[in-house]
């Protein structure tokens, strides 16, 4: 299920050189971005350390309701990293068909009702990876280890530089 009212779309800022056109004439729509998010088997967190160190890792996870859910134990790196700092970006894997998603992660429960249920059937993607949460996985005190990122920019292209687009949610 993808999200029914999505970003604004506009142009990034890039220095001159890129080739960016000056319109916004070709920018992408985020329903075709959001297909590339639901689709996607293999994500990549970036999270900051208390230091300022940054960190790094692939994720599974699923683009429901037009966020990210992951769910994952509260004492990895990525997870503690965020208990402090909570700004992060996700990244899909294919860096000429790019797809990078800026916002927040919180720990988050799925409770008993209709959430579960599709966040376990958007999990079906990992079933051959030996994956397969029931819809009450998220349902518990501490959620499950559940947690959602809630976007706040994304920049994608497909076409680097006539598409590249910037949303802006919220």
């Amino acid at each position: 299920m993808t999200s029914s009212v999505g970003p604004r779309a506009d142009r990034p800022t890039m220095p001159d050189g890129y080739g960016l056109p000056e319109s916004t004439d070709g920018v992408l729509e985020w329903t075709a971005v959001e297909e590339r998010l639901v689709a996607a088997q293999h994500y990549w967190l970036a999270t900051v350390r208390p230091d300022g160190r940054p960190h790094v890792v692939p994720r599974w996870g699923v683009w429901v309701d037009g966020r990210f859910w992951y769910d994952g134990a509260a004492t990895t790196v990525h997870a503690r990293n965020l208990a402090a700092n909570p700004a992060c970006t996700l990244n899909l894997e294919d860096g000429a068909q790019a797809v990078v998603v800026e916002g927040t992660s919180h720990p988050a429960r799925a409770g008993t009702g209709d959430l579960g249920r599709r966040l376990s059937e958007a999990f079906a993607k990992y079933h051959d990876a030996g994956y397969s949460p029931g819809p009450d996985a998220w349902s518990g005190d501490d959620g499950g280890g559940l947690r959602v990122l809630v976007p706040r920019r994304a920049l994608a292209w497909f076409s680097f530089p006539t598409d590249c687009t910037r949303f802006t949610f919220g």
